[in-house]
């Protein structure tokens, strides 16, 4: 504290455990025996990642670049043979964003409960974590998004349709803390990460690909089929081609020692804990070595990349079959975005080890060692019998294209077979739609140490007005093996590619010069597309988002090309993010970095 004149200097230095959150600097004059009290100054205190006392200190400054700075980022969706890329817009420096996260914590209803020991404990990464993933859903509180995955968006944002946080988050605040319409596992983790990087907490958005949901906590993941080989599951086990969460980078004193760093908070609302649509934090060095026992939903997660598969068969009699059991199905390519750089790192053997491996093993039955599984015979399989699907290069949407039914015989007796081939529209979380494409051979004979390619045409016109946002295929292939009456069972999820938005920037990019963006797609599908849309928004670049609508109709094979305006407003890397929509062609995304000059 110092005076200089009639000018009164204080400093204030905040210790690394205080509470993050709002804080009123008042100070009371005194004259006389008349005293006034009255605000002169307020700041908002946040995690520092830069200071080494902090509970979320990160010694490396690309990390802490990448991890807290970052204004965009790349999440991984698609199947394990195909990965496609969303670009995002997380904005957690963009206006009025600080003040909506911080409501957000206002919001919680342990805050309600009671408001001194809610925010004593925002000194917490822990705590403030675990009250994000609660908060970020709206199940129980007051919170950010509604969850919906039946397709039915009319009144809502199709999930697939969102590039961005900034957008959810003002939508938020401006309708009074009422729940945006509609997020699904990348919207909940993407503006999760938006939260804690703008309250100073380092995070980062995972995919898990082949992610599994098991919802009674044994480790094992239970399908079963019909003697048609469709699956009979309900939706509280399956297996999802991706599932999405962050992870954030703290201390945990609360846990014992070589638990500190990665921690995975997770905010879609899956299973409660504690009695709340929440998960985590977990820390990832303990899902690796099956320390099941670790606070906070340490099981739940450590399913989600290694449980065990079991399929059986239901025959019509109501007897069941345990056809095999796959050990090495769940938890592939665990991914995030690389530092620095639009690219993905591949962080699978952060979470496990080497499938297969005997540390793999002995580390699922150390998990597993209160929940033993039984030991059910297998059912016998004709080993010399093998099948798999193979899928042709032209697979984008809008096109006809086959996949391959590969049989192969490696006996030296024949074998005659009942095949079924069958192609429906399904959703990244396993929701199947209705039949697109079929292929029956009651009699089909395999020659001795041969093998044979079975066709299967799919057509546009018969899976157009089915496929689901996410544009996958799933492909089934059955083989009822008559001499020894077993049954193969193979399936293939197939994604589509979406046609690519080119991005031209018209201008030199300098701080508050105008540019213009230009943008054009190509129609791919047969069919004219109408109601076309095209959604911008960039950290930086624009206040908002941007919105270009075409009022006719784009005719198959033709270009349409728009123009918006830009703003940047800050030197540096920037990311323009580009959605594009009509009534055939939906959730088609584009992106493109701009390098702003002062």
């Amino acid at each position: 504290m110092g005076q200089e004149g009639n000018n009164l200097r204080l400093t204030i230095f905040s210790p690394p455990h205080a509470p993050i959150g709002l804080y009123k600097l008042s100070m009371e004059a005194v004259t006389g025996s008349h005293s006034n009290t009255f605000t002169i100054a307020s700041f908002v205190l946040l995690f520092n990642p830069w200071c080494q006392a902090d509970a979320v200190y990160m010694d490396k400054d690309d990390h802490r670049k990448e991890y807290v700075l970052n204004q965009n980022g790349i999440i991984f969706q698609g199947t394990t043979s195909y990965m496609s890329t969303l670009p995002w817009n997380f904005g957690q420096f963009e206006d009025g964003i600080l003040d909506i996260c911080i409501e957000l914590l206002d919001m919680n209803p342990k805050f309600f409960k009671d408001p001194s020991r809610d925010c004593s404990q925002r000194s917490n990464p822990v705590y403030v974590s675990r009250v994000i993933s609660a908060m970020v859903n709206f199940n129980d509180d007051k919170g950010i998004l509604h969850g919906r995955w039946d397709d039915n968006y009319s009144d809502g944002v199709n999930p697939m349709d969102w590039i961005g946080s900034v957008d959810i988050l003002r939508k938020w605040k401006k309708s009074g803390c009422r729940p945006v319409k509609y997020g699904q596992c990348w919207v909940f983790a993407a503006v999760a990460c938006t939260v804690m990087r703008c309250l100073g907490i380092p995070c980062r958005v995972i995919t898990n690909f082949n992610s599994a949901h098991d919802s009674n906590a044994n480790l094992v993941i239970d399908l079963y089929r019909d003697e048609k080989g469709d699956r009979l599951n309900a939706m509280n086990e399956m297996i999802w081609n991706y599932h999405c969460w962050v992870e954030g980078w703290m201390n945990r004193p609360d846990l014992k020692p070589g638990c500190n760093g990665w921690q995975v908070i997770d905010p879609t609302p899956q299973e409660k804990s504690e009695e709340t649509y929440c998960c985590g934090p977990a820390s990832v060095k303990a899902i690796k070595n099956g320390d099941v026992n670790t606070r906070y939903d340490t099981p739940f997660v450590f399913a989600e990349i290694n449980a065990d598969v079991v399929e059986w068969m239901r025959k019509k009699d109501g007897t069941t079959l345990k056809l095999h059991t796959k050990t090495t199905l769940v938890g592939l390519m665990i991914s995030t975005k690389a530092i620095g750089k639009d690219e993905r790192e591949d962080i699978t053997y952060q979470y496990k080890y080497p499938e297969g491996s005997k540390e793999e093993r002995d580390t699922f039955n150390r998990a597993n060692h209160l929940n033993k599984l039984t030991a059910n015979e297998e059912y016998p399989l004709d080993d010399s019998m093998k099948i798999n699907i193979k899928v042709s290069p032209d697979m984008n949407k809008g096109n006809d294209f086959d996949v391959f039914g590969m049989i192969s015989n490696a006996s030296s007796e024949e074998r005659r077979c009942y095949l079924l081939m069958a192609a429906r529209t399904v959703s990244y979380n396993g929701r199947l739609g209705p039949e697109c494409s079929k292929k029956e051979i009651p009699s089909l004979t395999i020659e001795p140490m041969s093998e044979k390619k079975i066709p299967l045409r799919i057509f546009y016109a018969q899976y157009c007005n089915h496929l689901k946002d996410s544009n996958l295929v799933k492909v089934k292939l059955l083989l009822h093996i008559q001499q020894s009456q077993t049954f193969l069972v193979a399936e293939r999820d197939i994604y589509l590619t979406n046609p690519e938005i080119k991005i031209r920037i018209l201008g030199e990019p300098k701080k508050f010069r105008k540019l213009v963006a230009e943008l054009s797609i190509k129609n791919p599908l047969p069919v004219p597309l109408f109601g076309c849309i095209f959604t911008v928004e960039g950290a930086g670049l624009t206040q908002g988002q941007k919105i270009v609508e075409i009022t006719d109709p784009v005719e198959p094979g033709s270009t349409v090309t728009v123009r918006t305006d830009l703003m940047p407003r800050w030197a540096g890397l920037h990311k323009l993010v580009v959605n594009f929509q009509s009534d055939k062609l939906k959730a088609v995304k584009g992106h493109w970095n701009v390098i702003v000059g002062e």
